[in-house]
């Protein structure tokens, strides 16, 4: 990580802990927590998803379009905050968090899933001012051992600061604008931000809440592609962006699975 981008996130977070120590003795008021959901295509998904998202009760739902050419517009009509972005997550969440006005920004993709209680627990972990962001724990949907030795791989690599959107990544939004945001690439970004996010390997991601709150996440990927298939699809393109490989080309070894 760069010097100065690691400055930032420590000027932004004392920033959060002066401001913390200045409403200790005003009652305590809940953050507000805007929701920003990335799509292309997603009229079958958006649905449920907005019904999910309504339920959690955040201070707002974003919807971040990428060049929707189906019913995806129609269906978020009078439902969420639409934002017209370039395609790719990266610029689609960045226009998302740039039109959001809550506290905290909790990035989500159109195919996961959190329960009641879900940002509770979130306001919980940032209750404490060290905190500047986190991510949830990634529960596959279906019941076979498949499933479950992705969540076991998924659960105990975050400590390590690999995770990726779709464990439901959030921050304090002074931090993200600190970050200057997702980095413009077509792949990785999420891993990439992650990374940043965390911070220092030796500081063992400390600044970060790892909730135990499970957040469930489509497994249309690796049943269409198989467990072989799709672990070492990303082993590969993990190691390779991590070797200094640009995200370009490795985006070619990533197919659209919906």
């Amino acid at each position: 990580m760069r010097n100065a981008e690691c400055e930032a996130i420590e000027r932004a977070r004392a920033q959060v802990l002066a401001a913390a120590d200045k409403s200790k003795a005003k009652s305590a008021a809940r953050l507000r927590v805007s929701i920003i959901v990335p799509v292309l295509n997603e009229e079958a998904a958006l649905p449920e998803f907005l019904r999910m998202a309504a339920g959690l009760e955040p201070h707002e739902i974003i919807v971040a379009d990428g060049g929707s050419t189906d019913l995806t517009r129609e269906v978020a009509a009078g439902k969420a905050i639409w934002v017209d972005a370039p395609r790719g997550r990266g610029p689609q969440m960045n226009a998302g968090a740039r039109v959001a006005s809550g506290d905290v920004l909790l990035f989500l993709h159109a195919d996961t899933f959190l329960a009641q209680g879900a940002l509770r627990a979130l306001e919980r972990a940032l209750d404490d001012a060290e905190k500047v962001g986190g991510v949830f724990d990634i529960r596959f949907r279906g019941e076979d051992w498949v499933a479950r030795c992705f969540d076991a791989i998924y659960h105990y690599r975050r400590y390590f600061g690999i995770f990726y959107g779709d464990a439901g990544i959030f921050v304090r939004k002074q931090v993200f604008e600190a970050m200057g945001g997702y980095a413009p690439i077509p792949l990785m970004e999420d891993y990439e931000f992650g990374r940043r996010l965390f911070g220092p390997w030796w500081k063992g991601g400390r600044r970060m809440a790892f909730l135990e709150e499970p957040i469930a996440v489509s497994d249309r990927r690796w049943r269409k592609e198989g467990l072989v298939g799709t672990l070492v699809r990303w082993v590969l393109i993990q190691t390779l962006y991590s070797l200094g490989f640009p995200a370009e080309p490795l985006a070619r070894l990533y197919r659209l699975v919906r």
